[in-house]
């Protein structure tokens, strides 16, 4: 059986009211406990971004740790965690940001990245852009030659893309309208 686009769509679940009444949360697990969608997925990302020089993944705590990493592997990259703040052993640098039900922040290592880095951040979902533009904020201060940001979802209702910096270049797998 061949996968497809629709098919990786259909194995999202959606789960009302979480974690707060209003919310449809777009669970994505359901689309990795199939090896045949998840390796499908793992290799759409891979495929598209091949040729851009990527040196280090940047995933964000802590879906964007599942694709994130093997993503990596597959680019033949590193791989950089970025966590929510108390999670990394070694000096960090913290950058705080709304989400659509709060307040968060998120840390990298200081000893991360380097300006010779072309780096690729990943997370599992992009909303309202809040967690993303904080990890961008984080990688910035490496000074890298380049970033990109990618998402397996977008929910483009909620215009979370228009947050993102119109110089950096974006790319999801699925949207959700």
């Amino acid at each position: 059986m061949t996968i497809t686009l629709e098919d990786v769509r259909k194995s999202i679940r959606n789960i009302p009211d979480f974690p707060k009444e209003g919310i449809q949360f777009k669970d994505v697990s359901t689309a990795f406990k199939d090896k045949r969608i998840y390796n499908f997925i793992l290799k759409e990302l891979a495929d598209h971004y091949k040729d851009f020089g990527i040196t280090k993944v940047v995933g964000i705590e802590s879906r964007g740790f599942i694709l994130g990493s093997s993503l990596a592997g597959a680019l033949h990259a590193g791989f950089i965690p970025v966590r929510k703040p108390g999670k990394l052993p070694a000096d960090t640098y913290m950058q705080t940001y709304d989400l659509e039900y709060g307040t968060d922040a998120l840390e990298i290592h200081t000893d991360a990245l380097t300006p010779d880095d072309v780096v690729l951040i990943h997370d599992d979902l992009l909303a309202t852009g809040g967690t993303v533009n904080a990890a961008v904020d984080l990688v910035k201060k490496f000074g890298v030659k380049q970033v990109f940001v990618n998402f397996f979802v977008e929910l483009d209702f909620l215009k979370g893309r228009e947050k993102i910096n119109p110089n950096i270049p974006v790319w999801s797998l699925i949207h959700f309208e």
